[in-house]
């Protein structure tokens, strides 16, 4: 799951980055409405976590161009402002949640993990395929429930292949899906992660195989017992 992250303070969208991150999420965070929009322009997003006082405009600028071009894609505003009329203008003007600053790290994450289970959203608590299972929440890789320890990134790309099992996962959505712009990836970086993945399930006997179908992308499917 991507976030974008819109956030001029740069210590606490430094904190809130690092914090998503551990729960799973890959974050690109910038400190304008010009760079944001920009970003929205080449990336598919899952969730957008909006600051409402930024350097080149007001939050809601960006949230009222996102809804009048029909993009539905969540909004959740994090700000200091916390008069009712402020809240009243975010959701009525098409934000999906409210939050305001001071919070604690784990309700932000419990709340984009409530709007990304909404119907229609990407999001399920528990993903299963053959005899492994994922919880999102925890990120806890288990088979025939039984933990198995997963690195953080690993995770995420099973995460991503499990809410396509049976389907073709591209390339590119893998790196769009797992990298931020400011990591720095080679053109062989899925592979090896993936090559690593499989590795560590293997031992397990999970009842999956990750199939890789060359220029085209990787599909996890269910093996036959």
């Amino acid at each position: 799951m991507r976030i974008l992250l819109v956030e001029d303070t740069l210590r606490l969208a430094a904190l809130v980055s690092q914090g998503l991150q551990a729960n799973g999420f890959t974050v690109d965070s910038f400190a304008t409405l010009e760079d944001a929009s920009a970003a929205l322009r080449t990336v598919v997003y899952q969730v957008v976590v909006l600051d409402l006082g930024l350097p080149d405009g007001d939050g809601f600028d960006l949230l009222k161009t996102l809804r009048q071009e029909k993009q539905s894609i969540p909004v959740l505003i994090l700000t200091a402002r916390d008069g009712v009329e402020d809240r009243v203008r975010g959701l009525n003007g098409g934000a999906d949640d409210y939050l305001v600053k001071p919070f604690a790290m784990e309700e932000l994450v419990a709340r984009i993990r409530a709007l990304l289970r909404r119907p229609g959203a990407s999001l399920g608590t528990v993903l299963t395929c053959g005899r492994m299972a994922l919880d999102t929440v925890s990120r806890e890789v288990s088979v025939d429930g039984q933990a198995l320890a997963v690195p953080r990134r690993e995770t995420e790309a099973l995460e991503l292949l499990l809410r396509r099992a049976g389907r073709v996962v591209p390339k590119r959505a893998l790196e769009e899906g797992l990298y931020s712009f400011d990591d720095d990836i080679s053109s062989n970086t899925v592979e090896v992660l993936l090559s690593r993945l499989r590795k560590r399930l293997l031992p397990t006997s999970p009842g999956v195989a990750i199939h890789t179908l060359r220029g085209v992308g990787y599909m996890l499917v269910e093996e036959e017992a």
